[in-house]
């Protein structure tokens, strides 16, 4: 089991790999300007490029990935030539370079003079001319790499009438000159538990994940808890007596409900349970709260995935166990007068789980990133919504995390799955 383990971890590994690399080109070879996408439809060819230099967008495909996997302060700490610091402030992350003395510097340009900003802890700076630290090149130009108060490694040239855009919130877009000529925006990479920042709000990718898994996994958990048994149950019910009424009416119900669209569902039960009988909201608005603290919201999202699981499982199970019915160890169990409960019970039910379990495992991984539609009828802040945002504004960085996430929760249930097998069936061991 210990190797088999491993054998999966590994697996685990390489699928995140394959899987990070098709993203990436799937998302560079799909329509769509960033740019235009993040800063809206009448930004300009100059406004434009700055924001690529800025966000490293201009770089080629590869190094960008390089960039994401592995982080890129390795690379700035060279050009920079000093050692680079993360640290938290006030629930922003700062990159700093690390003087010689351990103080923490930053830089900005003023004219022509290289300022040093010098971080003294509690907030307070102090700020001083460093023009000694400009290295000229055999051709006489005057430049510096350094850390900006963007949280990028820049490069300056004296005399350089740089153009360049920056976002300041509530004026807007403002112009200034004498910026960086190149930018390496900062991050430690996805390998080192940095996925990056959102391209499309800006924030870092890790904290916005955070709350939208958690998110779907409090939703997908409800809905599993309750649909998984129930239609195991049912499944094995109509199942028992093929051909019966009992069968009849289960497996009708049941393809009703699968083949009825999520949003068909979603919308009937927002108007007939919340405009109709107002008994519950019809939308999932949670603010800052997390979903457990309005529970009364999560009853229409949850009874939609219900109905939707409810049929598949319940059609699934019951096609295991009319073939578990039909095999010749129970009709020799009949012959030979065992109790019609041992028979059902420790034969047939154990044997006709297999086949739903995979399913079951299986969709855990829909559950958690495959219910888009449901989030986004009841506007419900989860897993897929977010992905589905990012998609559209080919917001690279969120959409690499998030399907990291979901191939670790598929590989990770298959191996659950794969761990029941061996309590359902001894005969199964994996060596």
């Amino acid at each position: 089991m210990a190797k088999f383990i491993v054998r999966r971890f590994l697996l685990l590994l390489l699928t995140m790999f394959l899987v990070s690399v098709a993203v990436f080109l799937i998302t560079e070879s799909s329509p769509g300007n960033v740019a235009r996408n993040v800063l809206g439809a009448f930004v300009t060819p100059d406004q434009e490029a700055s924001f690529l230099a800025q966000m490293g967008l201009d770089k080629p495909i590869y190094i960008r990935y390089l960039y994401w996997l592995t982080g890129s302060d390795w690379l700035a700490s060279r050009k920079v030539g000093l050692p680079l610091k993360r640290i938290t402030r006030e629930g922003f992350v700062e990159w700093w370079a690390v003087r010689e003395d351990g103080a923490l510097l930053r830089w900005k340009l003023q004219g022509e003079d290289l300022i040093a900003i010098v971080n003294l802890g509690d907030g307070f700076v102090n700020e001083y001319v460093n023009n000694e630290r400009w290295h000229v090149d055999e051709k006489g130009v005057s430049s510096f790499w350094g850390v900006d108060s963007q949280n990028h490694v820049v490069k300056w040239e004296k005399g350089r009438d740089q153009k360049v855009w920056t976002f300041v919130i509530g004026t807007g877009w403002m112009e200034s000159s004498g910026g960086p000529v190149q930018y390496i925006p900062l991050k430690k990479g996805f390998i080192r538990g940095d996925p990056g920042v959102s391209l499309r709000t800006g924030r870092p990718v890790a904290k916005s994940l955070f709350i939208r898994v958690r998110n779907s996994l409090v939703l997908a958990g409800i809905a599993f808890v309750l649909v998984m048994p129930l239609a195991l149950l049912l499944g094995m019910l109509a199942g028992l007596k093929e051909g019966s009424i009992r069968d009849r009416v289960l497996s009708v119900g049941g393809m009703m409900f699968t083949v009825t669209p999520e949003f068909a569902t979603g919308i009937f039960l927002i108007l007939i349970v919340a405009v109709w009988l107002k008994l519950v909201p019809g939308a999932t608005v949670f603010g800052e709260k997390a979903p457990w603290e309005r529970p009364d919201m999560l009853i229409l999202p949850v009874l939609t995935l219900t109905l939707i699981e409810l049929g598949y499982i319940l059609r699934i199970t019951r096609a295991s166990m009319v073939e578990v019915m039909k095999s010749p160890y129970i009709r020799t169990a009949f012959l030979k007068g065992l109790p019609y409960r041992r028979i059902i019970f420790k034969h047939a039910v154990r044997n006709a789980l297999m086949a739903p379990i995979t399913v079951i495992m299986l969709h855990v991984n829909w559950l958690m990133g495959g219910i888009v539609i449901v989030e986004v009828v009841f506007g419900y802040p989860g897993l897929g919504k977010y992905l589905l945002d990012s998609a559209l504004f080919k917001d690279i960085n969120a959409l690499e995390a998030g399907a990291m996430v979901l191939v670790t929760i598929a590989v990770g249930t298959q191996l659950v799955a794969d761990i029941i097998y061996t309590f359902l069936n001894p005969r199964i061991r994996y060596t």
